[in-house]
């Protein structure tokens, strides 16, 4: 190698995208090192996608339960710290925070923050460390937007909300994407008085805006929450009695006041590692990259979310693995994003495949689409479920592009269409597939058949 550095590789970062590359390196005995300033596995692991799940899954089958009449009668409780600790059960079991994972592996884990010095050294907690290649995985931290008080006022993140030991009665969620639609169900679900705060006109503004619409319908309708788009949080109070949310609506300031705020602002690039002392070349939105991966300083390269690109732990995983290979083979090989899928883990679910009107509309670009509501559908009068839709969108050539769903198990159901948009399927070969009638899926089928009858009467 030349000049003897400590380590052939070191990756800042635990997430998904830094821990395939680590470990695939280290697979092909490579010596590895891997700094995690937080929790071994990253946020996905520890406090994001999987505590997620475990406290959706609850609140789900508990609200799935009070539907039924015939339990309209019964009395339904639950021990709430119970609900809480079973996260945390959750996450252990599946090796959160646990650095014997990466040991077991051979990487060398080293625990602390990251700060470049040069291009081939790094500081972590006043210890100086050497590589030949770096792996910048430094995920995402919260975007908290310019709201008067925020410095001063108690409130809770998407990594701290559903790990609360007791349940507010009125909880304020101050932002209408993904993490704030789920937080905002979750503490409804339970029977907590929900207020949703969107500043733009509807909820999920980077989606296609039946989607947004259809989840707001489903959560006033349903759950009693009260969703506010158009609104602009502006500042934050907080005596003794409870806490006060201002906000505008269009040309007037109003106020509320509530138990508990949860910021779900969105998320931004983490990138404070010291990349200015490594000559590393980005922007607030996130590392500049070729398509290896590369930056500006070729000893480095960075992955994940501190790209700034589209998030999701598929996604992130998909460019560890990638990278690694590209650093194993020497190859220019690319990764394939087309068919990746991005989920919204309310019920219902909310699955969005490939490009949406909202992208095509930046783009320029023509298309066709065609929207099957479920009241068309067997499944939606026997669960008795009408808040939901499938819509594919095709080029002019009538292949699929893009497709976005909202359904209870909408991230199964894109998967044929993950399928149809990576390989380039067409809507009559979607339409000619078989679909049981009986199910969700089957509106994909109706969906295709009239983009196929759409086509053939132009």
């Amino acid at each position: 190698m030349g000049k003897k550095y400590d380590f052939q590789y070191i990756v800042i970062g635990s997430g998904p995208a830094g821990s395939a590359a680590a470990i695939e390196l280290a697979k092909r005995k490579k010596r590895v090192a891997i700094v995690e300033g937080r929790f071994f596995g990253g946020a996905n692991l520890n406090t994001r996608d999987l505590p997620y799940a475990v406290a959706l899954d609850f609140s789900h089958a508990y609200r799935k339960m009070l539907s039924y009449p015939e339990l309209s009668n019964q009395e339904l409780h639950f021990n709430f710290p119970t609900v809480s600790a079973r996260q945390l059960k959750v996450v252990v079991e599946a090796g959160g925070n646990n650095k014997q994972v990466y040991e077991q592996e051979g990487v060398t884990c080293i625990k602390g923050f990251a700060n470049f010095l040069d291009k081939h050294t790094i500081a972590v907690n006043e210890q100086k460390y050497t590589a030949e290649y770096f792996i910048i995985a430094t995920g995402s931290k919260l975007k908290v937007l310019e709201i008067a008080s925020t410095d001063s006022i108690d409130y809770l993140t998407p990594e701290t909300a559903i790990k609360v030991r007791r349940l507010p009665k009125v909880v304020a969620v101050v932002g209408g994407g993904a993490s704030g639609c789920e937080i905002a169900e979750y503490f409804a679900e339970l029977g907590v008085k929900t207020l949703l705060f969107e500043m733009a006109d509807h909820i999920l503004p980077h989606e296609d805006i039946e989607a947004g619409n259809t989840l707001s319908s489903y959560f006033t309708q349903k759950l009693g929450m009260t969703v506010l788009p158009s609104c602009r949080v502006v500042a934050l109070e907080e005596d003794a009695i409870s806490k006060r949310i201002i906000f505008r609506n269009e040309n007037s300031e109003k106020a509320v006041r509530v138990d508990t705020i949860v910021l779900a602002t969105g998320s931004q690039p983490n990138l404070e590692c010291g990349l200015e002392n490594a000559n590393i070349k980005y922007q607030a939105t996130g590392i500049t990259v070729d398509k290896c991966f590369q930056t500006s300083t070729k000893n480095i390269y960075a992955i994940g979310d501190c790209l700034g690109q589209d998030s999701s732990t598929e996604r992130a995983r998909q460019e560890g693995l990638a990278l690694a290979n590209i650093l194993l083979t020497k190859s220019k090989n690319t990764l394939n994003y087309q068919g990746f899928v991005r989920c919204v883990n309310t019920f219902p679910e909310v699955a969005i495949v490939g490009l949406n009107e909202y992208d095509l509309a930046k783009r320029d670009r023509k298309y066709k689409k065609c929207v099957v509501d479920f009241d068309s559908l067997a499944i939606s009068h026997i669960e008795n479920f009408h808040h939901g839709f499938v819509k594919l969108i095709t080029d002019k050539s009538n292949h699929i592009i893009g497709a976005t769903i909202v359904a209870p198990k909408a991230s199964l159901m894109a998967t044929e269409l993950s399928l149809a948009v990576r390989h380039g399927l067409t809507a009559l070969e979607i339409a000619s597939t078989p679909h049981s009638i009986n199910g969700y899926d089957y509106a994909i089928k109706i969906a295709a058949k009239g983009l196929v009858i759409n086509k053939k009467q132009k």
